[in-house]
């Protein structure tokens, strides 16, 4: 109760258990729906909370803080990414950016592996023709997929979540490449047998698999291009658990339709919540509605690391996981 002077406001409803732990500890109001806050709601709950606790659905640009009030001290992502928050605009209102990172990175990286299964498997053929009828027996060329094992994997962005992706991925007997801002020492390298590529280019035409772990910067709109994703063997499989802006989704769509890469694995999405209908008309292509860290262990910890850093706050402490725009 120490910190019920504190006014949190929510941006839409987390899991139950959050949300008691947010009241009983603070002033805090629950987002009013399951659907994100935009227009003049968002500006409502900048305009009274204290903090405001928002996901990657709200877009927190320059013009949506000129509704901030003097309150506002921190705003706390739910999430590991800050892309949908203008951090330059928030520091420069004097508010705090913080976000939670870690706590996602195993649930993400069990995805990655998910999809490059399910797309060099063919899993959801093989689910729609079970549960079409049409399976008629064992075939020796039904559904031939790819063997991972002996596959090479180029990851871009080496950070936390790349990393569990090269763990799992040396377990299944992959080779690993990675390309990323800074080189990583020595030692991590060779701990998960990693090969460092310079030029994303390079990686990108040898690897037969490309698992895309970086943030969405503006260094990395559209760094996978219609000119890279030219450079693909024609065997070449792409998989994003980051951001689907890092990817041009029109230049992908029409190197898969064409049959120049063999398949994709999308768990985001370039117009976040609008999937492109050839892409989803596709059989070589996996679509997952962005449940990288969709664990309860997941998402509680999230929680948690959201408020470990409003507490930080309360008590004027140094906050566990600020973001500034020096981060990005």
């Amino acid at each position: 109760m120490a910190h019920k002077r504190l006014h949190v406001i929510a941006t839409r409803r987390l899991p139950a258990a959050v949300e008691a732990r947010l009241d009983a500890l603070f002033d805090f109001t629950p987002g009013p729906q399951e659907a994100p806050l935009s227009g003049e709601a968002l500006a409502a709950a900048l305009g009274r909370a204290q903090v405001l606790v928002t996901t990657l659905s709200e877009r927190i640009d320059a013009a949506s803080l000129d509704a901030a009030g003097r309150e506002l001290r921190l705003i706390a992502n739910y999430g590991a990414g800050v892309d949908h928050i203008d951090v330059a605009a928030a520091e420069a209102r004097g508010i705090a950016v913080t976000n939670t990172p870690d706590v996602v990175t195993e649930d993400t990286a069990d995805v990655t592996m998910v999809l490059i299964l399910a797309v060099t498997r063919r899993l959801p053929e093989a689910f729609a023709l079970l549960q079409s009828g049409g399976w008629e027996g064992w075939s020796p060329d039904l559904l031939l997929g790819g063997r991972i094992h002996g596959r090479s994997l180029g990851i871009l962005g080496m950070g936390r979540i790349g990393q569990a992706v090269a763990r799992r991925a040396a377990a299944f007997g992959m080779r690993i490449g990675y390309h990323n801002r800074n080189r990583l020492p020595q030692a991590l390298e060779n701990e998960l047998g990693a090969r460092w590529w310079p030029s994303l280019d390079q990686m990108i035409a040898k690897c037969d698999v490309l698992s895309i772990n970086c943030p969405h910067t503006p260094a990395t709109y559209h760094l996978v291009n219609a000119r890279r994703i030219a450079l693909m063997k024609p065997g070449a499989v792409v998989v994003n658990t980051s951001r689907g802006e890092v990817i041009d989704e029109n230049a992908l769509t029409r190197a898969l339709r064409a049959g120049e890469i063999a398949g994709a694995g999308l768990d985001v999405f370039e117009q976040r919540r609008e999937i492109n209908p050839r892409l989803r008309a596709l059989p070589n292509v996996v679509l997952l509605p962005h449940m990288g860290s969709a664990t309860v262990e997941g998402r509680l910890a999230m929680g948690e690391r959201v408020i470990a850093n409003i507490e930080a706050l309360a008590r004027g402490e140094a906050l566990r996981d600020p973001v500034t725009p020096r981060d990005i």
